[in-house]
């Protein structure tokens, strides 16, 4: 489909300073299901894009293969958008698990270890091989690509583009870590703890 007769000259560093937008991927994976679910993000990576893209897959997937849940479990890289050491984003999974009304497990991979998140070779790199050679001259290149990554186990990606602009340069509001209802693991507790809804 994305094919050409003749070669195009392209640059060896991707400058971006010469390019026309951006393409900032979100994913979740499910373990048992073996299905990845991208979120295609044309503004910036934060905390609120992390939490709008698990938001997302559980009202349009997670719930429906899952209706008795009373918790969630994600396991999460240690920075980016989702940074274990930023009250941002705990602030943006406050807000998250009110809305839902269920509580959210979050376990970091400490710093360096983030190779053995299943979603590191279960996922992405079949995302990787499905692009390899392709000029993205649109979001929706990208996400038709994305959607046929498949594996011989069964692999399933789902990819949905979000043209929304997320504000940077927010700040934690000064009575979040009073009220916060998010329960710090005694071991390890920067980088396991759960957020529970808040009874308003």
């Amino acid at each position: 489909m994305y094919t050409q007769d003749e070669a195009i000259e392209v640059f060896d560093h991707d400058w971006k300073s010469l390019a026309t937008g951006v393409v900032i991927p979100h994913g979740l994976y499910d373990l048992k299901l073996n299905s990845g679910y991208l979120h295609l993000g044309t503004s910036h990576d934060t905390g609120e894009f992390a939490c709008e893209a698990i938001r997302d897959w559980w009202l349009e997937h997670g719930q429906h293969h899952d209706p008795t849940a009373t918790s969630i479990l994600l396991l999460c890289d240690g920075g980016g958008s989702n940074s274990s050491r930023q009250y941002l984003f705990k602030q943006d999974l406050q807000r998250l698990v009110n809305e839902l009304n269920i509580e959210i497990r979050i376990a970091h991979y400490p710093p360096y270890t983030s190779k053995y998140n299943p979603i590191e070779h279960r996922l992405f790199p079949h995302l990787t091989r499905v692009c390899q050679g392709v000029i993205f001259e649109s979001v929706e290149i990208v996400k038709d690509l994305m959607e046929k990554a498949k594996t011989q186990t069964g692999l399933t990606v789902f990819v949905s583009i979000w043209d929304k602009v997320y504000q940077t340069g927010r700040k934690v509001t000064e009575e979040f870590k009073q009220t916060m209802e998010i329960v710090f693991d005694e071991y390890l507790p920067k980088w396991n703890y759960t957020a529970k809804p808040q009874v308003i």
